[in-house]
């Protein structure tokens, strides 16, 4: 069966042409939510994401659209998107989202129907000050989840480690569902530091590629005790004065920005963390690698922990195409 899988984010949209459980082509746009926000039009939008399905139809050798099922999930089902669905409330799981799928005609976009996905918050109800730690929300995630839970054969009680602009932590519950989520803007806070702060030039302007193990634990370790402000100013100074070479100091900072991820990790109420609970890290690599080595010497984490592999090719297109089946939408 020929499907397309559909993937917005806040910056990116990328489509995905499969045959089956072969992929066929797949092709981008650097289009997301962000355009609507800052136009206040979906015209931006619209139009990445219809350039997309087309270029990667092309690709694919597709001509004829009335045989493909067109798959969509992330930021495309926020009221700043596409096709606006209210977020599920945990617990939530393939079960749950394929139930709440919907339908839609965007003949601006393509000339078939769009199956949305939508997104997973963690409570329920209005939040207060006191309240506000227990809520979080995902688009996106939550399908990149089911991808990660089908590919892995993994049920739970586990956490996934979906690090990126926005770091998630996903709870994983015995049952398989989504049970809760946290986020940080982790992502978005390195990328400030490194480009538009004092220190971005005694960083060259430029993140990590790999991991330097002692460099990264001192950083986490300074990071925790002396706060990511004087960490980061401390980049500065190992560049006037010290011997830590670029590779030293991008994982230092690498190192102090985790710190907090990790606290987040240990200390959110919407996890609920038990030392020996299963640990899951996707990722770019260089992510994947540092989350791993911190979570390691970490002496609060005594469960296993691992990374997903390499070569899985798009675990929110696996999520997107094991909820449509779910569904059965595979056997229309």
């Amino acid at each position: 069966m020929l499907f397309a899988t559909i993937d917005t984010g806040t910056t990116n949209t990328r489509v995905i042409v499969w045959k089956d459980e072969a992929v066929l082509a797949e092709a981008g746009r650097p289009v997301g939510v962000r355009d609507t926000a800052i136009t206040g039009s979906t015209e931006t939008l619209k139009g990445g994401v219809r350039d997309a399905i087309a270029e990667a139809l092309a690709a694919a050798g597709v001509t004829d659209t009335g045989q493909v099922l067109f798959l969509a999930s992330g930021m495309i089902t926020a009221n700043v998107g596409l096709c606006e669905i209210p977020h599920l409330p945990a617990p939530a799981g393939k079960a749950e989202l394929a139930a709440a799928m919907r339908s839609a005609r965007l003949p601006d976009v393509v000339d078939q129907p769009i199956w949305f996905i939508p997104g997973i918050k963690s409570h329920d109800g209005p939040i207060t000050l006191e309240s506000c730690a227990a809520m979080d929300i995902m688009r996106g995630e939550e399908t990149e989840a089911v991808g990660i839970l089908h590919a892995l054969d993994l049920r739970g009680p586990a956490i996934l480690v979906l690090p990126g602009s926005h770091t998630k932590f996903v709870r994983i519950d015995e049952q398989g569902r989504i049970a809760g989520s946290v986020t940080t803007i982790s992502g978005e806070l390195l990328d400030v530091l490194t480009k538009n702060t004092l220190i971005a030039s005694s960083l060259n302007h430029s993140f990590a590629d790999h991991v330097v193990p002692e460099a990264l634990l001192r950083g986490a370790e300074y990071g925790r005790t002396l706060s990511l402000g004087r960490s980061a100013f401390l980049i500065r100074l190992l560049d006037l004065f010290g011997d830590a070479d670029l590779a030293a100091r991008t994982n230092f900072l690498l190192g102090a920005v985790l710190s907090s991820d990790i606290m987040a990790l240990k200390n959110s109420p919407s996890l609920a963390l038990q030392p020996d609970m299963r640990i899951i890290i996707g990722g770019k690599q260089i992510l994947r690698d540092a989350f791993d080595l911190l979570l390691h010497a970490d002496s609060g984490f005594t469960g296993g922990i691992e990374a997903v592999p390499d070569g899985l090719k798009s675990a929110a297109a696996l999520g997107a195409r094991e909820i449509a089946r779910t569904r059965g939408l595979f056997q229309q």
